[in-house]
């Protein structure tokens, strides 16, 4: 068997189905940052462990959750509660955690859905999440939209993980990436102070995917004129156009976003430097 993680915090709505898609495990923890809209009630009827934490960044939150859960099995699948387990993803993350192998991480396919249940596949940037891994072979990077560093040699699984980013509607989705705009431009300038360098050849050619996207990203933010230029790489070069108007509504949302990270990086940057 394996275990599941799913993080919350006020997920009062989305957490009832995500819970039903693991109904077949039999060790599920809840990793909550101290919600007060019935999450942990929910999650305690559904026969859930509860693990309370107060949330700081992403990396050190999921770090922590790794380290000290007690999880009961060798395996964890990592979800969130705005996902959705299918049933060929069951079969095959059960199937792994039998096999002997040297691999720690497997690569699992995610399928992002619009506010009108269109499947974004075109849309989509990163598909494929390092999710399913054993706990001590595994530690992230990065404040927000953190990177997976598996100790290990990793693969990939069948099955989808099908997420819907909307299920709280536009004006949620707007305001956490507000709050994600603002951890990017933090980590943005400290990179600029560190002095940090970014591979090209690593961005383009990596086999390894969260050495690739590290590498992307990084150079990415170099880039003048991004919002206009990840809308352009959506709508054409990924053909988000083919998912219909979602894709290219999704597409200009994802631009507007990379667009806060730009204002909000000129606002830190603005601000009077503290002296020691």
């Amino acid at each position: 068997m394996v275990s599941i993680l799913i993080l919350t915090k006020n997920e009062k709505q989305d957490l009832p189905g995500c819970l039903d898609s693991v109904t077949w495990c039999d060790d599920v923890h809840v990793f909550d940052s101290f919600s007060d809209d019935g999450t942990v009630e929910i999650a305690t009827a559904f026969g859930a462990k509860v693990t309370q934490r107060i949330f700081d960044n992403w990396s050190a939150h999921q770090n922590w959750g790794l380290a000290n859960i007690p999880f009961q099995h060798k395996w964890v699948l990592y979800i969130d509660a705005d996902e959705r387990v299918s049933e060929e993803l069951k079969n095959a993350v059960l199937n792994a955690s039998t096999i002997v192998s040297d691999t720690v991480a497997y690569e699992i396919q995610r399928r992002d859905f619009s506010w009108n249940g269109v499947w974004l596949k075109h849309a989509q940037i990163s598909p494929f999440y390092l999710r399913f891994f054993q706990p001590a072979k595994m530690r992230y990077e990065r404040l927000v939209n953190p990177i997976s560093i598996p100790d290990g040699p990793t693969s990939k699984l069948n099955g989808f993980l099908d997420h819907y980013p909307f299920s709280k509607g536009i004006r949620f989705w707007v305001q956490r990436h507000l709050s994600y705009a603002d951890m990017e431009a933090k980590m943005r300038l400290a990179d600029m102070g560190e002095g940090k360098s970014f591979s090209l050849s690593k961005a383009l050619f990596s086999k390894d995917f969260t050495e690739k996207r590290y590498h992307q990203k990084g150079l990415f933010y170099k880039m003048p004129g991004r919002p206009f230029i990840k809308w352009l790489y959506m709508v054409i070069w990924r053909r988000a156009f083919l998912d219909g108007g979602a894709g290219v509504t999704y597409a200009t949302l994802q631009s507007i976003y990379e667009y806060f990270i730009v204002l909000r990086t000129k606002e830190l940057n603005a601000e009077p430097k503290s002296s020691d």
